[in-house]
């Protein structure tokens, strides 16, 4: 879901929005522009930057979408667990198994004291 223009303007007034020269791979242009962005929001402590564009005002952008993605994953409510019980069928096949299994072993030890 993308938030709207007016969900990212009032976003930006809770944030720190700090512009930075990166590094890294872009050359002349990124090593002397202030083009990547730092956003905090203040009152979550959430920090996100976006570097991918030249345009400062689209790496602005970027990283405030970002904070909003972060606050409405935190803000969802987690879906309750419902206790469940295994089916009787399932009881006694992992029964059934687990005797199988025993009686090899049994079968197994048996055999090496004949030897």
């Amino acid at each position: 879901m993308t938030p709207t223009r007016e969900a990212i303007e009032r976003l930006a007034r809770d944030c720190e929005i700090t512009a930075y020269r990166s590094s890294g791979p872009g050359g002349q242009k990124k090593n002397k522009t202030a083009s990547s962005i730092r956003a905090r929001h203040v009152p979550s402590g959430i920090v996100r930057i976006a570097t991918e564009h030249r345009s400062q005002t689209r790496n602005r952008r970027l990283a405030l979408e970002r904070i909003w993605r972060e606050l409405a994953r935190r803000a969802k409510k987690r879906k309750a667990r419902l206790a469940t019980r295994p089916s009787a069928g399932a009881v006694e096949r992992r029964l059934d198994t687990k005797r199988r299994l025993a009686e090899r072993k049994r079968e197994r030890h048996s055999a090496s004291r004949d030897e």
